[in-house]
């Protein structure tokens, strides 16, 4: 498991991105490797406080469970990731759940070993700052999007907001490289399945936008135009 995760499968961390080799060989020697099989839990809620982890290889959702026993969604991981960074800074747990939604592999790293790594790689810390003002920006085009009470609109918006992190560009448009079912897309924004569905099959059947087979969407040059 260590030599085929080694220094290659770091590079193409944003937290690590701008590391020489020998550097990315000390940060390499402080993660353990670990792998999950599909559905199982990666994060429980309560152990939040004790590592940061690295989603090497598949993917993952970030779930918090209602008093019924209800999965709302609310954000998804891919391969690149990272996650519990935040908990190991301030001590304190995250009301949520990572689960894999594939077979993956995660690196993680201990508390101690975080600290030692911020206080030794200077651009790892000048990484993780920009990180952070990335999702606090994040969390407020979020914010935004629940604003609005068009719920045709919040898609739209969600859905562009995903682009700039998940979005390919094509000759054909941009398709969004994350999977979502209209359950998840629904929690994310405050919506019931039913509207969601019903405002996807209306932009499928204008051609604004394509499922694709794998689930992706593909948002085609007319989806910008939308207008409410």
């Amino acid at each position: 498991m260590k030599e085929k995760y080694g220094i290659e499968s770091f590079k193409n961390i944003s937290l690590f991105d701008s590391l020489r080799s020998e550097e990315l060989y000390q940060v390499r020697e402080k993660f353990v490797i670990k792998s999950f099989k599909k559905n199982e839990i990666i994060l429980h809620e309560e152990h939040t406080s004790e590592y940061m982890y690295i989603i090497l290889d598949g993917e993952a959702k970030v779930v918090n469970t209602t008093d019924k026993g209800k999965e709302i969604l609310i954000t998804m991981h891919q391969s690149g990731d990272f996650f519990g960074e935040l908990s190991l800074i301030d001590g304190k747990t995250a009301p949520a759940t990572v689960i894999a939604t594939k077979d993956s592999v995660t690196a993680f790293i201990s508390k101690k070993d975080f600290f030692s790594l911020l206080f030794s790689q200077k651009q790892v810390l000048e990484n993780l700052l920009q990180l952070f003002c990335s999702r606090i920006r994040g969390s407020l085009k979020k914010i935004q999007i629940l604003n609005f009470n068009n719920a045709a609109q919040r898609i739209k918006m969600l859905f562009l907001m995903l682009s700039e992190t998940y979005g390919e560009k094509t000759e054909e448009g941009t398709i969004l490289k994350i999977k979502l079912i209209h359950q998840d897309i629904a929690d994310m924004i405050g919506l019931t399945r039913e509207t969601v569905t019903r405002i996807l099959d209306k932009w499928q059947r204008g051609g604004e936008i394509e499922i694709l087979k794998n689930r992706h969407i593909l948002l085609r040059p007319e989806f910008e135009t939308i207008t409410f």
